[in-house]
């Protein structure tokens, strides 16, 4: 890490540069060594103001500014902050990151079905009930291949029939009203 000191009309003595030194090294486990420490410190009336920027990688900043009557402790309250927003960025990274990934995609599609209404009607498939025979419905059930059942009106009879395609799929099976 580089780390920059300058003062504006204060000094910087060599115990601020190295407290400063030693407390920007716990930002070290979050930047490594790619990362470009300015620290500013200067006085406004009776306030000591403790600046602090950190450049990382391609040009992520962090800021950071705090006024405390003790120098040491505008310092510590920059780390903190520069802390939190670390902590923030790195929150808000994991997040989108699992909101992209498949687990979580298909967490919420499990999600979804098992917040799913029961025992009610949820879709409604409208067709033309054709008259024809018994035979006639099970040729056309051959030209459908991916479909199990087809609602027909029995020419016979005069009422509505369902042909059904049985598990052997070879076979098929009429339901047949009795009244």
């Amino acid at each position: 890490m580089n780390i920059r000191i300058s003062g504006k009309e204060v000094k910087a003595t060599d115990a601020i540069k190295e407290y400063i030194n030693k407390k920007v090294g716990r930002l070290e486990k979050f930047f490594g060594e790619n990362a470009d420490i300015t620290v500013t410190i200067r006085n406004e009336k009776n306030m000591q103001i403790a600046e602090m920027q950190i450049i990382h990688n391609g040009g992520i900043t962090y800021r950071a500014e705090a006024k405390e009557q003790d120098l040491y402790a505008s310092i510590d309250k920059d780390l903190d902050i520069i802390e939190g927003q670390l902590r923030k960025s790195k929150a808000k990274k994991e997040k989108m990151n699992k909101e992209d990934s498949i687990r979580f995609k298909d967490d919420l599609k499990s999600e979804k079905e098992s917040r799913s209404i029961e025992n009610e009607i949820t879709k409604v498939i409208a067709y033309d009930v054709k008259p024809m025979s018994p035979e006639d419905a099970k040729l056309k059930m051959e030209d459908m291949p991916k479909e199990m059942f087809l609602t027909f009106v029995n020419i016979a009879t005069g009422k509505v029939n369902v042909i059904y395609r049985l598990k052997d799929k070879k076979n098929y099976g009429v339901v047949e009203p009795e009244v």
